[in-house]
């Protein structure tokens, strides 16, 4: 049996996934990958993920939202990261730092896109616990 933590990466840019896959596994986790909400939502019927790291826009804009939110409903336990580069499109600023923001946005981090390896490392240790 595989006891690396299982880490799941949504984002429907590949280059993104591919370069969020190779750090995550360089620093010693398993990997899964989708493109989408509802490809993600196939794989967490038969694999628990330990982390979830989503993109904010796929197929809609709030495709993120939704999928942290029906992956909090199946596992609530599960730390949800939502990477997004929204704030510097368009200027909208949103986080998870109140408890009121953590209600509506279903997410335990949101980080603007553009992850520098060190800051993913840190924080995906911080919400696993590590």
């Amino acid at each position: 049996m595989n006891s690396r933590k299982l880490i799941l990466i949504v984002d429907d840019d590949i280059d993104f996934i591919s370069q969020i896959k190779h750090y995550c596994e360089k620093f010693g986790y398993e990997t899964m990958t989708a493109n989408s909400e509802n490809e993600a939502l196939e794989l967490i019927k038969t694999r628990k993920p330990d982390l979830a790291m989503l993109d904010l826009m796929m197929e809609k804009d709030d495709s993120g939202f939704i999928l942290s939110y029906k992956i909090k409903q199946k596992y609530p336990d599960v730390p949800v990261i939502i990477a997004t580069a929204v704030t510097s499109e368009t200027g909208l600023i949103f986080g998870v730092e109140s408890h009121e923001e953590q209600q509506w946005i279903k997410a335990d981090l949101i980080m603007e896109k553009g992850v520098r390896p060190d800051q993913l490392q840190r924080e995906i240790k911080r919400l696993l616990k590590e």
